[in-house]
């Protein structure tokens, strides 16, 4: 059974069709890239199955369950981890106050807050840090680090609820060549290491062809194109959709 399953996914703001009958499938480990133009419905496909938006029609089944039209907090809740295209922390807190917040969410301690953060979940926390590289920084306010360093703070905190389905939307965002690829080898190698599977939008596309198992590939709402990395540099709707050329679409920022 795939861990996603979105079939014929529609959501339309007005008389503008976002997103129209989408469909497509993530297997069990599966590192899948969703690409596209500007305006290519990405973003509106991304917060439907996150639970930001409801669908108009369709369906999104997680683990075989159809979670069109819940909430991001039960879809989190149920195994769904997300980062966001501009990563954020609270400054006022420390690196591992930050992930033991979402650890107390996690454990459904929300409504005991009573007790100090930094009293709850510190172990886990501290383990979660050191796998993405951020273990000495536990201590310090998170309003000092640098920006590629929040990232790796935002996915901390996105496995918190040891998901099976990571959603990331351009989790490279804003960062230098070396940076975004330091961060997606370390998200692709937590992930295999994990069992989780990944769906990941990006404009960097020496990124996506890199380290993407399978990408998809879409357009004024519409799913064009779905297959391995060389298949999709030889699609010709593709190359018409970048370029309106034959160019191969390796290394271009879209």
């Amino acid at each position: 059974m795939s861990v996603l399953a979105v079939r014929s996914l529609s959501k339309a703001f007005g008389g503008v069709r976002a997103v129209s009958d989408i469909s497509f499938e993530i297997a069990p480990g599966e590192f899948l890239a969703m690409i596209g133009p500007n305006g290519a419905g990405k973003s509106t496909c991304f917060n439907m199955i996150n639970g930001q938006l409801l669908p108009d029609s369709g369906e999104i089944l997680f683990e075989g369950r159809d979670i069109s039209g819940l909430e991001a907090r039960e879809v989190w809740r149920l195994g769904v981890g997300r980062t966001f295209q501009v990563a954020a922390t609270f400054g006022s807190m420390t690196v591992a106050e930050n992930v033991q917040m979402a650890l107390v969410s996690h454990a459904h301690e929300t409504y005991q807050l009573w007790r100090p953060a930094a009293e709850q979940h510190r172990d886990r926390a501290l383990i979660l840090l050191a796998q993405v590289g951020m273990h000495e920084a536990a201590d310090r306010p998170s309003r000092e680090l640098a920006y590629g360093d929040v990232k790796r703070i935002e996915l901390a905190i996105a496995l918190a609820n040891d998901p099976r389905l990571l959603l990331m939307d351009e989790p490279t965002a804003g960062m230098a060549p070396r940076e975004r690829n330091d961060l997606i080898a370390l998200v692709k190698r937590l992930v295999v290491e994990r069992g989780t599977s990944v769906l990941f939008t990006e404009h960097s596309m020496d990124v996506v062809f890199a380290f993407a198992d399978r990408i998809i590939v879409l357009a004024r709402g519409r799913l064009i194109a779905d297959g391995s990395a060389a298949a999709i540099r030889e699609n010709p709707q593709v190359r018409e959709v970048y370029f309106g050329t034959g160019k191969a679409t390796a290394g271009v920022v879209a």
